[in-house]
């Protein structure tokens, strides 16, 4: 009775800061899959987590991960995310960053079978796996394998329309100039060799060196006013096709077998990152605080491409709150829960939180 009071209270904390403008990180101590039931449905824009791995080390307080069995410990996860997907709200995305363990020698393969059952029997949508390259790495002394240095964080979504702000994870490009009143991209294309190789093509008839001249003199005009920043020119005889070299599977085969050429054009506001992320594992060395704490950098493109700026962020197992901080310093509002009321106090301290 004592702890379904507990919890009614917590849920009350929820309800009540998820209705506020308090933009400070809410923490709780609980089991996270007993308190997630009580969490009101479609009510989370992201969630963000790295689940204690499996047989790797013991936590504070004990919880998931020291399953006798992986299956035990998958089954665990599996009905978590089951009420992930459930108070997630539609337009919402799940980021899970999980890692992988050996038994009798061989790789599980944890992550993704994991990430299959949730596809296959959830009803999940995976739109990307992303490598997360830890650089450095730990030490293996194994003299009979290679050095594992990566982890994959999932991007699911529950459908197939959700919030992303690609734009506010694009690198900045570097500006196109006017060079001796010519305009040179980014890169520095300037349009010269590209209308040499036109001007000189014995593969392009004369309507379609024509044409071909007339585009790039547009397309160097969208790089002056600042439309697109960068470009690359294909001509039929001159470089293969991007993809394929087939009509029938690619658009891009088929605009160079009918006009002659094509472009492929750089987006003005910079490129968006790729599915590998180059991060150091750890911020810092202060291992006292947690065994495994993940890094900050870790955080900042699933809340800035998939929370919206009044969004609420969710870390179901938050450790000492990394989550929770980049979200504070990203004025995003968030919710951390964890069964260890020291992990919490770090995760308090960490965000500005002393009372």
């Amino acid at each position: 009775m004592v702890v379904r009071s507990e919890l009614l209270e917590k849920m009350g904390k929820v309800k009540d800061y998820l209705t506020s403008s308090d933009p400070m990180p809410l923490f709780l101590e609980a089991d996270t899959c007993t308190l997630l039931k009580l969490f009101p449905d479609n009510c989370i824009d992201c969630v963000i987590t790295s689940p204690p791995y499996w047989g790797h080390r013991a936590y504070a307080n004990g919880g998931i991960g020291l399953e006798e069995k992986w299956e035990e410990y998958t089954r665990k996860l599996l009905g978590i995310f089951f009420e992930i997907k459930r108070i997630l709200k539609p337009g919402g995305s799940f980021w899970l960053n999980i890692g992988d363990a050996y038994q009798n020698k061989s790789l599980i393969g944890i992550p993704w079978r994991i990430a299959l059952e949730m596809t296959d029997n959830q009803g999940w949508i995976l739109r990307n796996s992303v490598v997360w390259n830890k650089v450095k790495g730990a030490p293996d002394n194994a003299k009979d394998k290679l050095r594992n240095i990566y982890e994959p964080v999932f991007h699911f979504v529950k459908t197939d329309r959700y919030f992303y702000n690609v734009d506010a994870i694009r690198s900045k490009p570097r500006q196109a100039k006017v060079v001796n009143g010519s305009v040179v991209s980014a890169t520095g294309v300037s349009g010269v060799r590209y209308r040499r190789k036109i001007e000189l093509s014995t593969v392009l008839n004369d309507t379609e060196r024509t044409n071909a001249l007339k585009a790039l003199d547009g397309i160097l005009e969208e790089v002056r006013v600042g439309k697109i920043s960068d470009f690359r020119m294909i001509i039929r005889g001159e470089q293969r096709t991007t993809h394929s070299d087939s009509v029938k599977v690619s658009g891009r085969a088929r605009e160079l077998a009918e006009r002659g050429f094509y472009f492929l054009k750089y987006h003005p506001n910079g490129s968006k990152p790729s599915d590998v992320w180059d991060i150091l594992p750890e911020d810092t060395q202060k291992r006292k605080l947690h065994f495994a704490p993940y890094p900050e950098d870790l955080c900042k493109i699933p809340i800035l491409a998939t929370c919206p700026q009044s969004g609420v962020v969710l870390d179901p197992f938050m450790g000492t709150g990394t989550t929770n901080l980049v979200a504070c310093q990203l004025q995003r509002k968030s919710i951390g829960i964890d069964v260890s009321g020291e992990y919490i106090t770090i995760a308090r301290e960490r965000c500005g939180l002393f009372s």
